[in-house]
């Protein structure tokens, strides 16, 4: 008697079970996020071993490993933007399309304006979406079910109420938002992978008053 371990590609959270059973396995589906973690706790686990007293094999007091340790993900969290930032300008670069960008990070653009009254804070919004990778995957499009929601209390994506404020009834934008704005380090363990930079097409319908 013996024990057959079969590995699989881990490409996402979500878990799926083979068709046949005699080979079931557990199927991850997400891949980037176990490389951001690997990347962490190496460079953790370097700062140590580089803070240790070789000669005396005493450590250095806990109040300095606790601020070296954040000193280390901060530069891990800047090099990683610094990352996100060259492939979004590289993307705008790629479609021509003519962006601006916010203080907070979000990049924005309306291609074609409306004549209605432009969105407030607590205004009820009524839009449809499509939402893709900047790999040109579609993660969702809303087709004819529109959203509605109310602007600063939605509950959704930080990136979408901010580019909201920019716009009027008929407008039409394109929104892409790193990670931080979007779904974060986990997606949404669906069709979103781990630490996605997307891009959000926006059709705002309507803005009612509330």
């Amino acid at each position: 008697m013996y024990l057959k371990l079969k590995f699989y590609q881990i490409d996402s959270f979500k878990h799926e079970i083979p068709a046949n059973k005699e080979k079931s396995a557990l199927i991850f589906r997400y891949k980037p996020i176990f490389k951001y973690f690997k990347i962490i706790f190496l460079l953790t686990i370097f700062f140590f071993a580089c803070n240790s007293d070789k000669e005396n094999h005493t450590f250095q007091p806990k109040e300095q490993i606790k601020s070296g340790y954040k000193d280390t993900l901060e530069k891990i969290n800047k090099y990683l933007l610094k990352v996100d930032a060259e492939r979004v300008e590289n993307f705008i670069k790629r479609h021509n399309w003519k962006m601006q960008t916010t203080p907070t990070g979000l990049w924005y653009e309306i291609y074609e304006t409306g004549n209605g009254k432009i969105i407030k804070q607590n205004d009820i919004v009524e839009f449809s979406y499509k939402i893709e990778l900047l790999d040109g995957t579609i993660c969702y499009d809303s087709g004819k079910d529109t959203k509605k929601i109310k602007v600063g209390k939605a509950g959704i994506e930080s990136g979408v109420e901010q580019g909201l404020l920019f716009m009027s009834q008929g407008d039409k934008a394109r929104l892409i938002m790193p990670p931080y704005m979007a779904h974060g380090i986990q997606g949404d363990f669906k069709k979103i992978p781990a630490r996605s930079i997307v891009v959000y097409h926006i059709n705002v319908l309507s803005i009612t008053e509330f």
